[in-house]
């Protein structure tokens, strides 16, 4: 069961006009499953109808990525494929947006050996790093957007049959992004309009320290100096506003990668390459994770934490209310793009350097002085709660409240 035309029509749309904001003349890389077929048409005829001058397609089929991670040798897992890396990035180069429909299988690899899983996404994240570069820097225009593939919505809605899992599941996707709304491109431009006061007020604070208190966490987190909080839309290096998830609800910037210290416990599942990790805890001293413990997936997470060095330190704080859409829509999607704008969450791995001033002209030793984490991994894990308080620190010491019982303590305009 698909959703209607008229409501792809209007999901295309805004992720043309809203996400990428694609312009005439560009080109644009669509990343997507094969079961998102009639979104995937219905966007490639929009963007022409806009001027595009190519729209290239990178389909995506899960059965046989799953048969090729279960039997491939392990040396064809540990080699990503150079011709592929060099087309995506002499397409970035050449000015064309990314689009990327995301809906996978949370389950998908659960009988996999997390060893090579972690393979394979090492292998890729290794290979990809030039075409990630134009995306972290905001080099191109960029965005997300969601596909309720049938595995998904099952496991979303795992009462209900297929048909019906997947009917409800683009209902939520189209209410979470405004799509249900009679002005979906106005709904948007009102929504980055209050995340842009929360993201100035936050900017102007300059705060040194967040500091983090709930069930199972108690975490200082030290924010670089300098720091930039962005959220909602975002401005590519060639003046073209976009935004790059939709949806979004979060505001987000860069900590220290040698200033955290405390534990801190999730609140949803983690999808990681394929595995769920669900209810985690990390201890972390002087930025370093130093101990973790998980009740399911401690594998996945260990894999994932001995990616690199950079994988064990963080790289984004982000807070998102606990009345968001998402939060209140009382579901938890098993999706990172939709589960991490319910929550606060934190990124393990690679910072983006656009969340500190002059971040994208600094070279390898200048990232390690200002305290800008690098690694093949950015991996957002969720852990804020209804019962979440988070207090700023001022360079002075004093502690201002900014999150109190999971949603935010500042009035904003």
């Amino acid at each position: 069961m698909t959703a209607n035309q008229k409501q792809l029509e209007k999901y295309a749309e805004l992720a043309l006009e809203k996400g990428v904001n694609l312009q005439r003349g560009q080109g644009l890389i669509i990343n997507a499953p094969i079961e998102a077929a009639d979104l995937v048409r219905t966007i490639s005829a929009k963007a022409y109808g806009k001027g595009a001058k190519n729209v290239h397609v990178e389909w995506g089929d899960e059965v046989l990525s799953y048969l090729k991670m279960k039997n491939a040798p392990m040396e064809v897992l540990e080699n990503f494929p150079k011709w592929k890396a060099e087309g995506l990035e002499e397409m970035v180069a050449d000015g064309y947006s990314l689009l990327s429909i995301y809906g996978p299988n949370p389950d998908l690899l659960k009988d996999v050996d997390s060893e090579r899983v972690a393979k394979a996404n090492k292998a890729s994240a290794q290979a990809l790093t030039k075409y990630r570069d134009y995306i972290m820097n905001d080099k191109t225009t960029w965005s997300i957007v969601a596909y309720p593939q049938k595995a998904w919505a099952e496991k979303v809605f795992p009462e209900l049959s297929s048909e019906q899992a997947q009917d409800k599941l683009w209902e939520q996707i189209f209410q979470i992004t405004r799509i249900d709304q009679e002005d979906p491109i106005e709904a948007w431009n009102e929504h980055n309009e209050r995340l842009r006061q929360a993201r100035e007020y936050l900017n102007k604070k300059q705060y040194r320290k967040l500091h983090y208190k709930a069930p199972g966490t108690e975490l200082s987190i030290e924010l670089v100096e300098d720091h930039i909080w962005h959220g909602g839309s975002a401005t590519s290096q060639q003046g073209t506003e976009f935004n790059p998830n939709m949806p979004t609800e979060e505001v987000f910037t860069m900590p220290h990668k040698y200033g955290v210290d405390g534990k801190v416990t999730s609140t949803k599942p983690l999808n990681y390459g394929g595995n769920l990790i669900e209810n985690f805890t990390l201890t972390f001293k002087s930025g370093k994770v130093v101990d973790y413990s998980a009740e399911s997936g401690e594998d996945t997470l260990k894999h994932l934490l001995d990616t690199d060095d950079g994988a064990k330190q963080l790289g984004e704080v982000a807070l998102v209310p606990n009345e968001s859409p998402i939060s209140k829509s009382g579901h938890i999607f098993f999706n990172t793009l939709y589960d991490e704008n319910a929550s606060c969450h934190l990124a393990l791995g690679k910072a983006y350097p656009t969340n500190i001033k002059d971040g994208s002209s600094f070279d390898e030793e200048q990232m390690d002085h200002h305290g800008v984490n690098d690694s093949l991994v950015h991996e957002d894990f969720m852990m804020g709660s209804p019962e979440l308080h988070i207090d700023g620190e001022t360079k002075d010491g004093e502690f201002e409240p900014i999150f109190r019982n999971g949603n935010w303590a500042i009035e904003f305009e």
